[in-house]
């Protein structure tokens, strides 16, 4: 079956295989040799853990994560009693704009954990499970550069991009020159905009818990819309 996102295979499996022999750092070498699902598993027959990082700002390596929320799910559920959030003492001070935007203070982090004092549980949350993010650069980058500055590791694991989905299916609808030609555009990918054509409610932004419940209930309603339930979940995972 061709891949419902153009983008480039990669063995999962086997990269987790090495990274597992690789890996020095406790929790993540446990992570990797806890393996993942089965590329050929049916979308329906998945369990998913929707992620979302607050950020300091948008610099992966500048910038430092200071609240990750996840929450476990399939196409049919979410387990919002299983749901998980961290805060995260940044490395440098807060500035203004990154406060406004997300609403954490300097005062909510003076007693918060350092990224190695939580790691451990993230990782652990994440394992035997395929990730949700709403666009993957921001969570794969800050992971992976949090372990390469403090660790010299790497973590690298597939995700699925509801903002990448987004976009081939707004792609199909009302992208190329035909559509073009009759006036159509494809319309925002952004995660409030995406979640309101599919009848969504909305939820106040930039809460890392609440966007990954926001961006799980997302990932639904796409696979349901476009009944993709029996696809493998390596045809969307990148």
């Amino acid at each position: 079956m061709k891949r419902l996102l153009e983008k480039p295979t990669v063995d999962w499996a086997g990269k987790f295989a090495k990274r597992a022999s690789l890996s020095a750092h406790p929790a993540l070498k446990d992570f990797y040799q806890s393996g993942l699902p089965d590329g050929d598993t049916p979308l329906k027959d998945v369990r998913f853990l929707a992620m979302d990082f607050e950020t300091t700002g948008l610099d992966y390596k500048e910038d430092s994560i200071i609240s990750i929320g996840v929450v476990p799910f399939d196409l049919n559920r979410i387990y919002l009693r299983e749901a998980l959030e961290w805060r995260i003492r940044p490395r440098k001070q807060l500035s203004e704009d990154s406060v406004v935007i997300h609403g954490i203070t300097h005062s909510d982090l003076v007693d918060a954990p350092d990224f190695e004092d939580v790691i451990a549980e993230v990782l652990q949350s994440m394992q035997g499970v395929v990730t949700v993010v709403h666009y993957h650069h921001i969570e794969r980058r800050f992971l992976d550069h949090e372990f390469r500055s403090r660790y010299g590791d790497r973590v690298e694991f597939p995700l699925v991009d509801t903002m990448a989905i987004e976009s081939a299916i707004q792609q199909k609808m009302n992208g190329g020159l035909l559509n073009r030609l009759k006036g159509k555009t494809t319309e925002s990918v952004r995660l409030a905009k995406s979640r309101e054509r599919y009848g969504l409610p909305t939820y106040s932004p930039h809460h890392a818990l609440t966007d990954a419940i926001a961006t799980a209930e997302l990932l639904q309603a796409q696979i349901h819309y476009s009944q993709w339930q029996e696809s493998r979940i390596k045809e969307i995972w990148i």
